[in-house]
């Protein structure tokens, strides 16, 4: 009987596993360490943990393939097929710098050599009308050059203007595909029917670079799979948070560029529905990294301003994430000016930090927790995984003594730093985009997020920490709560004194076509949920506001709506409008989505007997040592209380409690945490 829907999140660090079971609506969650040479060995290996891995009806799996496979350079050959006189596009990027005083940067290298680009003599206007047509006799030439560059692996078409009239492009596929069966080939049109020609070219190249290599990955997976005798339905988390079929992702795999993060803010946002908190931002500290997102009002943020690299932009809709490189794997480390550092180095997987007893000597953020007590050796994974804490201690008093420093100073040094850089991330999501961190609960997941979230709610500002069910798979969890959806966006170049509505009315309804079917051919039918926006600013602007609107035909009345919301999102967000200024209407967006089954979690019993802690043992606090009470959280129920300082053991991870602090246990079982309240003499 299938009953599991199973998500996997494939982290630098550990892979971490959530089987959901249909017949008694329990959650399990376990994680092993990830394989970076060969991921699939160790999806494998963590599925071979259930008892009956033939009971798994659904693989939702997030995967980081697509993001290493650019970032460390290992895609494929790629030919770029570009209109006449553009072919350097890619290399030209754009000319702002990453470091304006640095003589030595350089920017980051496009993802195409110069000798692989070619061109064809063809134009469209910036109004999409034909100026120069195709030369469809050159195309049989394109396909001979493309033949004798030689191991070409993928190809990748962007014409001028192809956003607004795709039909030389489409010329071009087809010549391609006929000339060329055997590679792949992404189009600019199809890929990101938007202005701005070189996001459009690195997006649609970054899309044929990964092209191959995640064929290749998605194949693996199902003949591995096929021999492991797991008849199972895989599925694909895109960046936008929803899921998309194998045949999807292997036809567009720069929709996966953000996979792996996204289900941790996806899981936050149902659950800070659930425990009514209108407003969340996310901290997903794992191994290697910590990414920092927002919900407003139950709202995910979206963005399409990403940039994978430094002026290299994939330019997709996909979740608002800011990543760093700080993490439970972390490498402390003494710079030449012989300051203490930490990240953005990692330790990983292998040789991992030097409690491991794997090969590291270079002192980590959990090195720092273990040696102060936060962390209990015998029980680190629930036992599985064995860490020591001389190797630990060792590693930090190498450092330590270049600094003149005690092992446990050192260790209190290294936590600090590491929570002033994930402070620093948290105020690029609040802050620096107005708003107020004291409005916000600071949703602490990860292997390593709940052994911060006290030190971060003091240092951010903000009053409220959630540490929900499994952080340490948190995001593996979101992956079974996701959807199926679509997010398709198209440029409209229009304005406010010139609109016009039955031309938008028609661009709308193209896109919502185009997105059902899209849904409808991966499988998922039913009722679906589509929301509508349109990207606007005053006419002179570089930034829009993106303002929601529920209507199909773009009546005078329905215009008027638009203008007047947006004036009001304006001055909620700037502090002024200017309502008798020119509207440019840039984007039109269209989401669809399909509401895949829930979860259902029965509720915590709640407390018949006194709740005793388990152990206890000596914790080091910035404040002092302190003998701290440790309990399990499988011990804990509905509406349980406790004061700081207290430490919470749970297989994969450890809530540290601070003395200033208090819980209270959700009847959902998440941990809500608060400023201590002072008891009365």
């Amino acid at each position: 009987m299938h009953r599991y829907v199973i998500g996997v999140d494939v982290g630098g660090t550990f892979t971490d596993f959530i089987a959901y079971d249909r017949s008694t609506q329990t959650l399990r969650a376990w994680k092993n360490l990830s394989t970076p040479e060969d991921p699939t060995t160790g999806i494998l290996t963590g599925l071979a943990r259930l008892v009956d891995p033939e009971s798994i009806e659904t693989l939702r799996l997030g995967t980081t393939v697509a993001t290493n496979a650019i970032l460390e350079r290992k895609g494929a050959r790629v030919a770029y097929v570009t209109t006449a006189g553009f072919r350097d596009i890619p290399f030209l990027q754009r000319g702002h710098r990453q470091h304006h005083y640095d003589s030595s940067w350089q920017r980051s290298r496009a993802l195409v050599a110069r000798r692989d680009c070619f061109e064809v003599a063809e134009r469209i206007t910036a109004e999409g009308h034909i100026l120069q047509p195709l030369a469809t006799a050159s195309l049989a030439g394109l396909v001979n050059e493309l033949r004798a560059a030689g191991e070409v692996e993928a190809i990748a078409v962007n014409l001028l203007f192809s956003y607004l009239n795709p039909v030389h492009e489409q010329q071009v596929r087809a010549a391609l595909s006929a000339g060329l069966p055997d590679i792949p080939i992404s189009v600019g049109s199809e890929v990101l029917p938007k202005w701005k020609e070189y996001e459009r070219a690195s997006t649609t190249l970054a899309d044929a670079y990964i092209k191959p290599v995640l064929q290749r990955y998605l194949h693996a997976i199902g003949e591995r799979l096929r021999l492991a005798k797991v008849p199972v339905e895989v599925a694909l988390i895109k960046s936008n948070g929803g899921e998309m079929s194998v045949a999807a992702a292997r036809a567009q795999p720069v929709q996966l560029t953000l996979s792996g993060p996204t289900g941790g803010v996806v899981a936050s946002a149902a659950i800070a529905r659930t425990l009514g908190l209108p407003r969340a931002v996310t901290l997903d500290m794992g191994g290697t990294s910590t990414d920092c997102s927002t919900i407003i009002e139950g709202e995910i943020s979206f963005t399409t301003n990403f940039e994978i690299e430094f002026g290299l932009p994939i330019q997709i809709p996909m979740i608002d994430i800011r990543t760093i490189g700080a993490g439970g794997g972390s490498l402390a480390w003494i710079d030449r000016g012989g300051m203490l550092r930490v990240g953005p180095q990692s330790a990983g997987a292998r040789p991992g930090p030097a409690c491991y007893g794997l090969g590291g000597v270079a002192p980590t953020v959990t090195d720092a927790n273990l040696v102060l007590g936060r962390i209990d050796p015998a029980n680190f994974l629930g036992g599985d995984m064995t860490v020591a804490i001389a190797p630990a201690a060792q590693a930090l008093a190498t450092v330590g003594a270049a600094l003149g420093m005690s092992v446990e100073d050192t260790a209190l040094a290294v936590l600090r730093i590491v929570n002033n850089s994930m402070v620093g991330a948290l105020r690029t999501v609040l802050l620096e985009r107005g708003h107020d961190p004291r409005e916000f609960a600071l949703f602490a997941f990860g292997g390593a997020g709940p052994l911060q979230v006290s030190d971060l709610m003091d240092e951010a500002g903000i009053p409220v920490g959630v540490v929900p069910l499994h952080p340490g798979q948190f995001s593996a969890l979101g992956f079974v709560l996701a959807d199926a959806r679509v997010d398709l966006e198209r440029t409209i170049q229009l304005t406010s004194n010139r609109f016009d509505g039955p031309r938008v009315a028609a661009y709308l309804g193209e896109l919502v076509v185009t997105a059902t079917r899209s849904l409808c051919a991966d499988g998922y039918t039913g009722a679906l949920e589509i929301r509508r926006s349109i990207d606007l600013r005053y006419l002179g602007q570089n930034y829009e506001l993106e303002v929601y609107f529920e209507f199909e035909a773009f009546t005078p009345t329905e215009v008027a709506s638009l203008w007047e919301g947006f004036h009001a999102q304006h001055e909620a967000r700037f502090g002024f409008q200017i309502p008798a200024e020119v509207i440019e209407a840039i984007t039109l967006r269209c989401t669809v989505i399909r509401q895949r089954d829930k979860p259902v979690f029965p509720p915590l019993a709640t407390r018949s007997e006194p709740l005793l802690a388990r152990s206890e043992r000596r914790v080091v606090f910035a404040g002092g040592a302190l003998i701290t009470p440790v309990y399990a959280r499988e011990d804990l129920r509905a509406e349980d209380v406790l004061a700081g300082p207290a430490l919470l053991e749970e297989p994969a991870s450890v809530t540290v409690l601070a003395p200033q602090h208090q819980l209270r246990v959700a009847p959902t079982g998440h941990l809500i945490i608060t400023q201590r309240v002072p008891q009365e003499a």
